[in-house]
C-alpha cells in the first residue's frame, strides 16, 4: 500500500482516515475519480477499504461507505472511532447545493457499514459550505465524547480568518451538543481534517491547511494548545497526513501525494494521487518527527555494483563511499546504469561544506536532473521545488534513505536531532536519465555506506 493508487483508470485516492483496532490496521481512504471532478466538481467521493495486521499483507475490502442517494454528491473525509462493540464511521457528505452535513454508519465487524439518519447541520454560526471531516475521540478522565468539525464562522471579526474547528460534545455519541469552537487556527481559510490523539504524556491536535499538516502539543486533550517550532510534518506535497496506532507503542501516519497537472514537474498539484506512509517518532521535548515505514520500504536485498566515476579532480570514489576534498569549488561523482525505481540509502559527513546533494535521474555531465540539496547553514532540505525548512543537524553526519518509484520521489532525513527527522515527497515525472550524481560545494564532504536497490511497488 505504500504509494498506492487505485488500479482503476483516472482514480487515484484522496484523505486517508486510518484506525486501528484489535490487532488490525484499518486504512479507510477517499475513492477519487478524475481529481474531485465527478459529479460536477461536487467530488463524488466514497470511502475505499483496506486491512492489514503486518503492513506487508493487505485485504482490499468492498466499499465501506458508498454514494446511495441522490442528494450524496460526495462522502467527505472524517474518522472512524469503537465504542461498546461497535464501529463508528463519521462524515459528512456535500450536497449538491454544496452545503455540508454531517453523518454517521455503523458497523459490527468494522467492515459492513450502515448508514443512519443526518447527525448535524453547520446551523446560522457556522458557513453552510464549510461542516466536514469530523474527528472523535473520548476524555479517559470524563468518558465524554467530542467531535471535532472543519468549520468558519458565518460572521467573523476579522473577514476571511473564522476558520475555526467547531466543537461538539456528548455522553452516548447519539445526541450531540454545540459547544464554543475547539480551535481557531489563525490562517485564513478554516483547518481542515482534524486528528487528535496521546502520545507517552503528550497530546497533539493534527490539522491541514493548503494541505499541509500541521500540529499542536498539549498536556490535556483539550488544551492549552502550544506550537512547536517546527509544526509541520513533512513537506508540502504529502497532503493531510491523519495517524492511527500500530500496535501499543508506534504511530503511523498516512497521507496523499497528488499528481502533477500536465505530467511537468513544476506543474500545478491535482487533488488526489498516491498513498504514502509514515512512522511518526517522538523527540524527548515532546516534538514529533517523521520516518519511513520499515515494513513497507519497497527493497530489494540485493545491493546493484554500479559503475561510478569522479567527475572533478579533488573526488575520490571507492567501494560504496565518495570523499571530495577541495575546501572550494564544485565537485561531482556519478553513478550510472542507475534503474528508474530504486531505494538509495548513505550516510552523509558534510565536514563543513557549504551545500551538498544528489541529483537524481541525471544526464550528461551534471547537465540535468532533479536536485535533492542540503543547505546546513540555512538548515534546508529540498527536492526540486519543493523544501523543508529548519532540519535540525545537517552540518553533522546524517542518515539518508530514498526511494524512487514511476514518478514518486520519497525521501528521509535523521540527523538525530529533534526537528531533524523529517521526510519530504515530491512528484518529478518529467526527466528519466539513468545517472546518479553526488555534489559538493565549497568544502570537503563524505558519503559513505552507499547501497543502491532495486525498488518495487508494494501491497
Amino acid at each position: 500500500m505504500q504509494y498506492y493508487t487505485p488500479p482503476e483508470p483516472d482514480t487515484f485516492a484522496g484523505d486517508a482516515m486510518p484506525f486501528y483496532h484489535n490487532g488490525t490496521f484499518h486504512l479507510f481512504y477517499l475513492l477519487d475519480h478524475g481529481h474531485h471532478s465527478s459529479l460536477g466538481g461536487l467530488g463524488g467521493h466514497q470511502w475505499a477499504h483496506a486491512t492489514t495486521t503486518d503492513l506487508v499483507h493487505w485485504e482490499h475490502h468492498p466499499l465501506a461507505l458508498a454514494i446511495t442517494e441522490p442528494w450524496e454528491g460526495s462522502i467527505c473525509t472524517g474518522s472512524a472511532f469503537y465504542h461498546a462493540g461497535t464501529t463508528y464511521a463519521f462524515y459528512a457528505t456535500r450536497r449538491p447545493d454544496w452545503t455540508q452535513h454531517l453523518g454517521v454508519a455503523t458497523s459490527c465487524d468494522g467492515i459492513t457499514f450502515t448508514k443512519r439518519p443526518p447527525l448535524a447541520s453547520p446551523g446560522p454560526r457556522f458557513s453552510p459550505v464549510d461542516y466536514r471531516d469530523p474527528f472523535v475521540f473520548r476524555d479517559p478522565e470524563t468518558g465524554t465524547f467530542h467531535m471535532l468539525v472543519t468549520s468558519a464562522l458565518a460572521k467573523p471579526a476579522v473577514e476571511g480568518y473564522g476558520g475555526c474547528l467547531a466543537h461538539l460534545t456528548s455522553r452516548d455519541l447519539e445526541h450531540w451538543e454545540v459547544q464554543e469552537p475547539f480551535y481557531e487556527s489563525g490562517y485564513a481559510g478554516p483547518p481542515e481534517c482534524p486528528d487528535l490523539f496521546a502520545w507517552n504524556g503528550w497530546w497533539y491536535l493534527l490539522y491541514s491547511h493548503g494541505l499541509v499538516t500541521h500540529y499542536r502539543m498539549a498536556r490535556g486533550p483539550l488544551g492549552p494548545w502550544q506550537r512547536p517550532v517546527v509544526d509541520t510534518l513533512d513537506g508540502a506535497m504529502a497532503a493531510v497526513i491523519k495517524t492511527a496506532p500500530f500496535g501499543p507503542q508506534r504511530r503511523l501516519g498516512v497521507a496523499w501525494v497528488g499528481t502533477r497537472e500536465g505530467h511537468l514537474d513544476r506543474g500545478a498539484r491535482q487533488w488526489g494521487g498516491a498513498l504514502v506512509f509514515r512512522e511518526l517518532t517522538q523527540h524527548s521535548d515532546g516534538t514529533l518527527g517523521t520516518r519511513f515505514v520499515p515494513e513497507m520500504v519497497p527493497s530489494s536485498d540485493v545491493k546493484l555494483e554500479l559503475p561510478m566515476q569522479p567527475l572533478t579532480g579533488h573526488t575520490i570514489v571507492a567501494t560504496s563511499s565518495i570523499a571530495m576534498t577541495a575546501s572550494m569549488g564544485f565537485e561531482v561523482a556519478a553513478f550510472s546504469d542507475v534503474p528508474r525505481d530504486v531505494h538509495i540509502t548513505l550516510r552523509i559527513e558534510p565536514n563543513g561544506a557549504h551545500a551538498f546533494g544528489l541529483r537524481l535521474r541525471g544526464s550528461g555531465a551534471f547537465a540535468s536532473g532533479y536536485d535533492l540539496r542540503f543547505d546546513p547553514h540555512e538548515a534546508t532540505v529540498s527536492l526540486a521545488d519543493v523544501s523543508l525548512p529548519l532540519v535540525r543537524g545537517l552540518d553533522h553526519p546524517f542518515q539518508l534513505d530514498l526511494v524512487m518509484i514511476d514518478d514518486l520521489i520519497d525521501v528521509s532525513v535523521n540527523t538525530g536531532h529533534p526537528g531533524g527527522e523529517r521526510c519530504l515527497a515530491n512528484r518529478l515525472p518529467q526527466l528519466a536519465g539513468d545517472l546518479l550524481f553526488f555534489y559538493a560545494q565549497d568544502g570537503p564532504v563524505r558519503f559513505t555506506d552507499i547501497a543502491v536497490r532495486r525498488a518495487s511497488r508494494a501491497g
